[in-house]
């Protein structure tokens, strides 16, 4: 990480669900919990428990200095919904076949 900037990555421990318009997208209790400088916190949950299915693959692809390259996935009303880092750099390796979404709900 550069000076000043640190993710940390861990088991969440909490229940997190992901659901848009009535259609859980995703449920889990073993996400991942990413804490990343200037970030809010990102819940990371793996690819067993997102409903794939649902999702169409994107077109976008971002670059992330820390994380690496972001791949994105849409619903037909809500574009780029969803991310995932396939080839996550070593420092957050923690987080390759999970996927994280704008709009989750914890408990």
């Amino acid at each position: 990480m550069t000076r000043g900037h640190t993710i940390t990555i861990e088991k969440s421990g909490r229940h997190v669900r992901v659901e848009r318009d009535g259609l859980v997208l995703a449920e889990s209790d073993r996400s991942l919990e990413l804490r990343e400088t200037g970030c809010p916190v990102r819940y990371y949950v793996p690819a067993e428990d997102v409903r794939l299915d649902l999702l169409t693959p994107s077109d976008t692809h971002t670059v992330c200095p820390f994380k690496g390259a972001a791949s994105y996935w849409s619903l037909p009303d809500a574009p780029d919904l969803v991310w995932a880092y396939p080839d996550p750099k070593p420092g957050v390796a923690e987080i390759k076949d999970h996927y994280c979404f704008y709009d989750t709900e914890v408990a």
